[in-house]
């Protein structure tokens, strides 16, 4: 087996490549929407009781391992190693952004941007977090900048990036995750970040803090608020009544 093509790539080429590797994403790469169950019964994710002390699954550091690997070959030049991080993190970056902006090119934008700042920094990684909350920092980051550049203006919702599920989904599942969506919406877009990140994503709140760069506090409120609110406004968008409200951490 012959060594993988290594070359160096300017911002463009990278674009420009990424964009190729869009036709063959996995339509299961972006996993399920999480559930409001939790969120409307008060009870934790695993994200929320596994603090930094404890360590990570067997299949958490296995899939670190192989992240961290492709960080190395991307090091080295290698794009083919660059498209298949792409393609395992593109539909949880795409589900993610979208809690921070509704514009479908923004959210392909950042995540060009995303994978280039990752391209030419994955010599830099050095192992004090996992790929993945270094991705989820980056992209975050670069979101925020093109908020900044381009604003949030509405788009019509036929035009929202598609959440790539299986091709089996039920009616009921699309309308569960539209009345998520809704609810969603009526939260602030740190509060939005701070319920897909750990419900959706699972990264523990040591993990968010560092994404989002800001205490573990600051996260537990924003989470704690988020929760409050969803659980007072998806009831009465079901048409049901609210439920109680829950103590502040």
């Amino acid at each position: 087996m012959g060594k993988p093509e290594c070359i160096a790539m300017d911002r463009h080429a990278v674009a420009i490549l990424l964009t190729g590797y869009r036709l063959f994403l996995d339509p299961s790469s972006a996993g399920q929407p999480f559930g409001a169950d939790a969120v409307l019964t008060g009870s934790e994710p695993t994200a929320i009781r596994r603090m930094t002390s404890e360590p990570m699954n067997d299949a958490d550091i296995d899939a670190d391992a192989t992240d961290r690997m492709l960080l190395q070959r991307m090091a080295a030049g290698d794009r083919v190693a660059l498209g298949i991080l792409y393609r395992g993190y593109h539909g949880r970056l795409c589900r993610f952004l979208s809690r921070l902006t509704r514009r479908p090119d923004v959210i392909e934008e950042v995540i060009n941007d995303c994978f280039w700042i990752a391209w030419q920094k994955a010599g830099n990684f050095h192992g004090d977090s996992r790929v993945s909350t270094w991705l989820m920092g980056i992209a975050y980051r670069c979101g925020l900048k093109a908020l900044r550049q381009h604003g949030d203006e509405p788009v019509e919702e036929s035009n929202l990036p598609e959440l790539r599920t299986p091709a089996h989904d039920l009616d009921d599942d699309r309308e569960l995750r539209d009345w998520l969506g809704k609810g969603l919406e009526r939260l602030s877009a740190d509060q939005r970040v701070v319920v897909e990140l750990v419900y959706g994503v699972g990264h523990s709140l040591d993990e968010v803090a560092v994404i989002m760069q800001c205490p573990v506090g600051t996260v537990k409120a924003r989470l704690f608020h988020a929760r409050v609110k969803l659980r007072n406004v998806l009831p009465a968008l079901a048409g049901e009544a609210p439920l109680h409200k829950e103590n502040a951490p």
